[in-house]
Protein backbone atom coordinates (compact mmCIF):
# COMPACT_ATOMS: atom_id res chain seq x y z
CA UNK A 1 0.00 0.00 0.00
CA UNK A 2 2.66 2.82 -1.08
CA UNK A 3 1.74 6.45 -1.00
CA UNK A 4 -0.65 5.93 2.18
CA UNK A 5 -1.20 7.36 5.64
CA UNK A 6 -3.55 5.46 7.66
CA UNK A 7 -5.77 6.58 10.62
CA UNK A 8 -7.34 4.29 13.29
CA UNK A 9 -10.89 5.39 14.52
CA UNK A 10 -12.66 4.81 16.98
CA UNK A 11 -15.16 7.61 17.25
CA UNK A 12 -13.67 9.64 19.70
CA UNK A 13 -12.59 13.71 19.21
CA UNK A 14 -9.03 12.07 19.65
CA UNK A 15 -9.21 10.01 16.74
CA UNK A 16 -11.24 13.24 14.72
CA UNK A 17 -7.93 15.28 15.97
CA UNK A 18 -5.62 12.25 14.51
CA UNK A 19 -7.60 12.48 11.02
CA UNK A 20 -6.70 15.90 10.77
CA UNK A 21 -3.22 15.54 11.44
CA UNK A 22 -2.96 12.13 8.94
CA UNK A 23 -5.19 14.61 6.61
CA UNK A 24 -2.36 17.25 6.55
CA UNK A 25 0.79 14.72 7.10
CA UNK A 26 -0.70 12.40 3.73
CA UNK A 27 -1.15 16.06 1.60
CA UNK A 28 2.54 17.47 2.80
CA UNK A 29 3.49 13.40 1.50
CA UNK A 30 1.89 13.56 -1.94
CA UNK A 31 0.03 10.54 -0.30
CA UNK A 32 -3.31 9.15 0.00
CA UNK A 33 -5.63 9.13 3.29
CA UNK A 34 -7.07 5.36 4.50
CA UNK A 35 -9.89 6.30 7.17
CA UNK A 36 -10.31 2.56 9.14
CA UNK A 37 -12.40 1.37 11.64
CA UNK A 38 -11.83 -2.67 13.36
CA UNK A 39 -15.25 -4.28 14.33
CA UNK A 40 -16.32 -7.58 15.09
CA UNK A 41 -20.27 -8.72 15.43
CA UNK A 42 -19.90 -10.75 18.73
CA UNK A 43 -23.32 -10.15 20.12
CA UNK A 44 -22.50 -12.95 23.45
CA UNK A 45 -19.22 -10.33 24.16
CA UNK A 46 -21.33 -7.34 25.49
CA UNK A 47 -23.76 -7.28 28.80
CA UNK A 48 -26.99 -5.58 26.66
CA UNK A 49 -27.47 -7.03 23.08
CA UNK A 50 -27.16 -4.54 20.41
CA UNK A 51 -28.60 -5.00 17.03
CA UNK A 52 -25.62 -6.00 14.66
CA UNK A 53 -26.97 -3.36 11.73
CA UNK A 54 -27.19 -0.38 14.63
CA UNK A 55 -23.51 -1.21 15.50
CA UNK A 56 -22.67 -1.48 11.54
CA UNK A 57 -24.11 1.64 11.03
CA UNK A 58 -22.82 3.17 13.97
CA UNK A 59 -19.20 1.74 12.41
CA UNK A 60 -19.90 3.15 8.80
CA UNK A 61 -20.86 6.52 10.65
CA UNK A 62 -17.59 7.06 12.59
CA UNK A 63 -15.65 6.62 8.85
CA UNK A 64 -18.34 8.92 7.09
CA UNK A 65 -18.31 11.49 9.95
CA UNK A 66 -14.18 11.18 9.56
CA UNK A 67 -14.00 11.67 5.63
CA UNK A 68 -16.46 14.75 5.74
CA UNK A 69 -14.36 16.54 7.97
CA UNK A 70 -11.11 15.47 6.43
CA UNK A 71 -12.99 16.93 3.07
CA UNK A 72 -13.76 20.10 3.69
CA UNK A 73 -9.83 21.07 5.08
CA UNK A 74 -8.39 18.96 2.08
CA UNK A 75 -10.59 18.35 -0.98
CA UNK A 76 -8.04 17.18 -3.44
CA UNK A 77 -6.50 14.50 -0.82
CA UNK A 78 -7.82 11.14 -2.40
CA UNK A 79 -9.67 9.54 0.98
CA UNK A 80 -10.55 5.33 1.17
CA UNK A 81 -12.67 3.93 3.85
CA UNK A 82 -13.08 0.51 5.13
CA UNK A 83 -14.40 -1.67 8.31
CA UNK A 84 -11.87 -3.87 9.53
CA UNK A 85 -13.68 -7.36 10.10
CA UNK A 86 -10.82 -8.31 12.79
CA UNK A 87 -9.37 -7.86 15.84
CA UNK A 88 -8.96 -4.43 16.57
CA UNK A 89 -4.94 -5.04 17.64
CA UNK A 90 -4.63 -7.32 14.70
CA UNK A 91 -5.99 -4.81 12.15
CA UNK A 92 -4.02 -2.02 13.53
CA UNK A 93 -0.66 -3.76 13.24
CA UNK A 94 -1.50 -5.32 10.08
CA UNK A 95 -2.75 -1.80 8.60
CA UNK A 96 0.68 -0.12 9.98
CA UNK A 97 2.70 -2.78 8.32
CA UNK A 98 1.25 -2.28 4.79
CA UNK A 99 0.93 1.71 5.15
CA UNK A 100 3.70 4.22 5.30
CA UNK A 101 2.27 5.63 8.52
CA UNK A 102 -0.04 4.72 10.93
CA UNK A 103 -2.03 7.34 12.81
CA UNK A 104 -3.76 7.01 16.15
CA UNK A 105 -5.47 9.02 18.63
CA UNK A 106 -3.97 10.02 22.11
CA UNK A 107 -5.51 11.42 25.08
CA UNK A 108 -2.00 12.43 26.61
CA UNK A 109 -1.22 13.79 30.10
CA UNK A 110 -2.31 10.32 31.07
CA UNK A 111 -2.75 7.28 29.12
CA UNK A 112 -3.68 6.48 25.47
CA UNK A 113 -7.49 6.21 24.61
CA UNK A 114 -9.75 5.09 22.43
CA UNK A 115 -10.48 1.06 21.62
CA UNK A 116 -10.59 -0.34 24.93
CA UNK A 117 -8.87 3.12 27.25
CA UNK A 118 -5.85 2.63 25.75
CA UNK A 119 -4.83 -0.99 25.95
CA UNK A 120 -5.49 -1.55 22.16
CA UNK A 121 -3.02 1.27 21.92
CA UNK A 122 -0.42 0.47 23.45
CA UNK A 123 -0.71 -2.75 22.13
CA UNK A 124 -0.43 -1.53 18.87
CA UNK A 125 2.68 0.23 19.60
CA UNK A 126 4.46 -2.53 21.04
CA UNK A 127 3.83 -5.03 18.23
CA UNK A 128 4.43 -2.33 14.77
CA UNK A 129 7.26 -2.69 12.69
CA UNK A 130 6.56 0.87 10.92
CA UNK A 131 6.53 4.57 12.41
CA UNK A 132 3.05 4.96 14.40
CA UNK A 133 2.05 8.67 15.25
CA UNK A 134 -0.06 9.26 18.54
CA UNK A 135 -2.64 12.70 18.09
CA UNK A 136 -4.34 14.28 20.62
CA UNK A 137 -6.89 17.38 20.38
CA UNK A 138 -4.96 21.03 21.92
CA UNK A 139 -5.69 21.72 25.22
CA UNK A 140 -6.76 25.04 25.80
CA UNK A 141 -3.85 26.33 27.76
CA UNK A 142 -1.71 25.53 24.69
CA UNK A 143 -3.86 27.81 21.80
CA UNK A 144 -1.03 30.06 20.51
CA UNK A 145 1.85 28.85 21.44
CA UNK A 146 5.01 28.36 18.43
CA UNK A 147 5.09 25.23 17.20
CA UNK A 148 8.12 24.92 14.43
CA UNK A 149 10.25 22.15 15.60
CA UNK A 150 10.41 18.90 14.92
CA UNK A 151 12.15 17.40 18.43
CA UNK A 152 14.07 13.79 18.07
CA UNK A 153 15.76 11.98 21.28
CA UNK A 154 19.14 10.46 19.75
CA UNK A 155 20.86 8.19 22.39
CA UNK A 156 22.92 5.04 20.76
CA UNK A 157 24.21 6.15 17.47
CA UNK A 158 23.97 2.85 16.43
CA UNK A 159 20.14 2.39 16.09
CA UNK A 160 19.84 6.16 15.93
CA UNK A 161 19.33 6.07 11.83
CA UNK A 162 15.76 5.17 11.37
CA UNK A 163 14.41 7.32 13.98
CA UNK A 164 16.46 10.04 12.51
CA UNK A 165 15.68 9.57 9.02
CA UNK A 166 12.07 9.99 9.92
CA UNK A 167 12.94 13.16 11.94
CA UNK A 168 14.65 14.55 9.35
CA UNK A 169 12.41 13.72 6.50
CA UNK A 170 9.21 15.26 8.73
CA UNK A 171 11.51 18.45 9.12
CA UNK A 172 11.55 18.73 5.35
CA UNK A 173 8.57 17.53 4.33
CA UNK A 174 6.81 20.62 7.23
CA UNK A 175 9.58 22.92 6.67
CA UNK A 176 9.98 22.94 10.22
CA UNK A 177 13.66 23.86 12.53
CA UNK A 178 14.89 19.73 13.22
CA UNK A 179 16.33 19.94 16.98
CA UNK A 180 18.48 16.82 17.77
CA UNK A 181 18.27 16.05 21.93
CA UNK A 182 20.42 14.00 23.65
CA UNK A 183 20.66 13.26 27.32
CA UNK A 184 23.32 12.31 29.54
CA UNK A 185 24.68 11.18 32.50
CA UNK A 186 28.07 11.17 34.73
CA UNK A 187 28.00 7.22 34.14
CA UNK A 188 29.16 4.48 36.99
CA UNK A 189 32.81 4.05 38.12
CA UNK A 190 31.97 0.19 36.94
CA UNK A 191 31.45 1.17 33.20
CA UNK A 192 33.69 3.88 33.02
CA UNK A 193 36.36 1.83 31.29
CA UNK A 194 39.69 3.04 30.12
CA UNK A 195 38.54 3.07 26.87
CA UNK A 196 35.96 5.67 27.84
CA UNK A 197 38.45 7.91 29.74
CA UNK A 198 40.67 8.29 26.69
CA UNK A 199 37.66 9.30 24.90
CA UNK A 200 36.35 11.85 27.31
CA UNK A 201 40.12 12.82 27.65
CA UNK A 202 40.21 13.32 23.88
CA UNK A 203 37.54 15.42 23.66
CA UNK A 204 37.86 17.94 26.25
CA UNK A 205 35.24 16.34 29.07
CA UNK A 206 32.11 14.41 29.24
CA UNK A 207 29.74 16.93 28.43
CA UNK A 208 31.99 17.86 24.99
CA UNK A 209 32.34 14.34 24.51
CA UNK A 210 28.54 13.78 24.45
CA UNK A 211 27.88 16.64 21.34
CA UNK A 212 30.17 14.99 19.51
CA UNK A 213 28.46 11.97 20.25
CA UNK A 214 25.42 13.62 18.86
CA UNK A 215 27.09 15.53 16.26
CA UNK A 216 28.39 12.21 14.86
CA UNK A 217 25.20 10.60 14.82
CA UNK A 218 23.22 13.75 12.67
CA UNK A 219 25.95 14.29 10.53
CA UNK A 220 24.93 11.97 8.07
CA UNK A 221 21.15 12.78 7.85
CA UNK A 222 22.42 17.00 7.62
CA UNK A 223 24.11 15.66 4.45
CA UNK A 224 21.27 14.14 3.12
CA UNK A 225 18.87 16.66 4.18
CA UNK A 226 21.16 19.76 3.57
CA UNK A 227 17.68 22.12 3.29
CA UNK A 228 17.01 21.58 6.91
CA UNK A 229 18.16 23.51 9.59
CA UNK A 230 19.56 21.53 13.03
CA UNK A 231 19.80 22.88 16.55
CA UNK A 232 21.87 19.95 18.42
CA UNK A 233 20.82 20.24 22.07
CA UNK A 234 22.85 18.11 24.61
CA UNK A 235 22.13 18.09 28.36
CA UNK A 236 22.70 16.33 31.72
CA UNK A 237 19.18 14.98 33.45
CA UNK A 238 17.39 12.05 32.29
CA UNK A 239 16.20 11.17 28.63
CA UNK A 240 12.97 11.26 29.51
CA UNK A 241 12.80 14.62 31.45
CA UNK A 242 15.71 16.54 29.00
CA UNK A 243 13.53 15.33 26.05
CA UNK A 244 10.35 16.93 27.18
CA UNK A 245 12.03 20.06 28.32
CA UNK A 246 13.55 20.65 24.96
CA UNK A 247 10.31 20.09 22.92
CA UNK A 248 8.66 22.97 24.24
CA UNK A 249 8.06 24.39 20.48
CA UNK A 250 7.34 20.96 18.82
CA UNK A 251 5.12 20.32 16.56
CA UNK A 252 6.26 16.62 16.22
CA UNK A 253 8.31 14.88 18.50
CA UNK A 254 10.06 11.66 17.38
CA UNK A 255 11.37 8.66 19.72
CA UNK A 256 12.68 5.32 18.82
CA UNK A 257 11.39 1.93 20.45
CA UNK A 258 13.45 -0.79 20.18
CA UNK A 259 11.72 -3.93 18.06
CA UNK A 260 11.70 -6.54 19.99
CA UNK A 261 14.03 -9.70 18.52
CA UNK A 262 12.48 -13.63 19.08
CA UNK A 263 12.20 -13.85 22.67
CA UNK A 264 12.57 -10.21 23.68
CA UNK A 265 9.70 -9.10 25.74
CA UNK A 266 7.43 -6.48 23.96
CA UNK A 267 8.58 -3.00 25.55
CA UNK A 268 8.05 0.92 24.49
CA UNK A 269 10.97 2.04 26.54
CA UNK A 270 11.04 4.70 29.23
CA UNK A 271 11.52 7.48 27.34
CA UNK A 272 8.89 6.46 24.76
CA UNK A 273 6.41 6.06 27.54
CA UNK A 274 7.21 9.69 29.37
CA UNK A 275 6.84 11.15 25.55
CA UNK A 276 3.32 9.31 25.01
CA UNK A 277 2.18 10.52 28.14
CA UNK A 278 3.29 14.25 28.42
CA UNK A 279 4.41 15.71 25.36
CA UNK A 280 2.56 18.82 24.14
CA UNK A 281 2.45 17.63 20.60
CA UNK A 282 1.59 14.86 18.39
CA UNK A 283 4.72 11.30 19.13
CA UNK A 284 5.81 9.31 16.40
CA UNK A 285 6.68 6.12 17.48
CA UNK A 286 9.99 4.53 15.81
CA UNK A 287 11.33 0.86 15.71
CA UNK A 288 15.04 0.30 15.22
CA UNK A 289 16.76 -3.32 15.61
Amino acid sequence: MPGTVTVGLDGTDHSLAAADWAAAEATRRGARLRLVHAWLWRPLDVPVAADEEVQRRWATEVLREAAVRVAGDFPELPVTREILAAETVVALVAEAAAADLLVLGSRGHSTLVGYLLGSVGLQVLRQATAPVVLVRGTRDDEAGQPRDEVVVGVQDERESGPVLEFAFAAAAAQGAVLRAVRAWNIPPVLVWGGEAMRAADDAGGLEPLERKRLADAVRPWRERFPGVKVVEHVEMGGAGQVLLAGSGRARLLVVGRRAPGRHDLRKIGAVAHAALHHAPCPVAVVPHP
